[in-house]
């Protein structure tokens, strides 16, 4: 666990691009789900008016995220980023130079764990 990276993604729906969502959405969290075992959580949260969307990923260690951004580059980004507007992006863990490089450009910011556990 102490290798595990997350992240908190908080996102803005594009204008007119609601119903979009949830075709993208579960087509995204299935591929993740077949093909990435390194992927631990992958949780994707809507409000009730369906301007916002946040999700929650955890990977097991830099090199699960890197896999997992190889397909999303691959299959879904360009949908993903005319759907969504990145707002906040927090990533917490021990994330490498290579984690932090292919990341920078979406506005992660990085925090370090200092103390914790999981259970």
């Amino acid at each position: 666990m102490e290798d595990h990276i997350e992240w908190v993604l908080e996102m803005n729906i594009q204008d007119g691009k609601g119903d979009a969502v949830q075709p993208l959405v579960e087509e995204m969290v299935a591929a993740t789900r077949e093909t990435e075992p390194g992927a631990l959580t992958y949780e994707y949260y809507v409000n009730a008016d369906k301007t916002r969307c946040t999700v929650l990923e955890r990977y097991a260690d830099n090199a699960a995220v890197m896999v997992h951004l190889g397909n999303f580059g691959e299959k879904f980004a360009d949908r993903f980023f005319a759907t969504f507007e990145a707002v906040r992006f927090t990533v917490y863990g021990p994330s490498n130079d290579e984690v932090r490089a292919a990341l920078a450009g979406l506005g992660a910011t990085f925090d370090a764990r200092i103390s914790g556990f999981h259970r």
